[in-house]
């Protein structure tokens, strides 16, 4: 697996599989509209736009496939982190999660990180020691669960 920054001609690749994916596991529980303006605010153009607007994208490729890819917003929130289901269970999620987080780290991150995870994706980001801020939450017809991981994550539950 090779892990690294994402690149302008990677963002066609990835946002086909962020689309594939989101199709595969979390957009038949919306409307057809819901899903169409969910899949046009993240198709390549958008992509773009984020990366523009200061968003880090990470990709992992195993044997020059494009495996999957994170972005974060801010150095602190889980925007995107998708692996293609054919690399299911190979670490490929977590290494991505890591590498993202050093990369956000060294670029002055305080070590406190959120994720709005879907509800297929709450068991992968609990292995990765992300813990519940709040119950799920649905916006646009996307049901999400909000999460954080660092050192504050025991006094969000704790409070909760």
């Amino acid at each position: 697996m090779r892990l690294r920054d994402m690149n302008d001609a990677d963002i066609g690749a990835v946002a086909r599989l962020l689309e594939a994916l989101a199709r595969q596991y979390f957009l038949g529980a919306c409307s057809p509209e819901q899903a169409s303006t969910f899949v046009r605010d993240n198709d390549a153009a958008a992509l773009r736009r984020l990366v523009g607007e200061g968003y880090v994208y990470h990709v992992a490729e195993v044997d020059g496939q494009l495996a999957g890819f994170i972005g974060v917003r801010e150095r602190r929130h889980v925007y995107h982190l998708f692996v293609a289901a054919q690399f299911h269970r190979r670490g490929i999620g977590r290494a991505l999660w890591e590498h993202a987080r050093l990369a956000a780290m060294a670029a002055g991150a305080e070590g406190v990180f959120t994720v709005n995870a879907s509800n297929y994706a709450v068991p992968m980001y609990e292995s990765l020691k992300f813990v519940r801020a709040a119950p799920m939450q649905c916006k646009n017809g996307l049901e999400f669960n909000p999460m954080v991981f660092g050192q504050s994550a025991a006094s969000l539950v704790s409070a909760a």
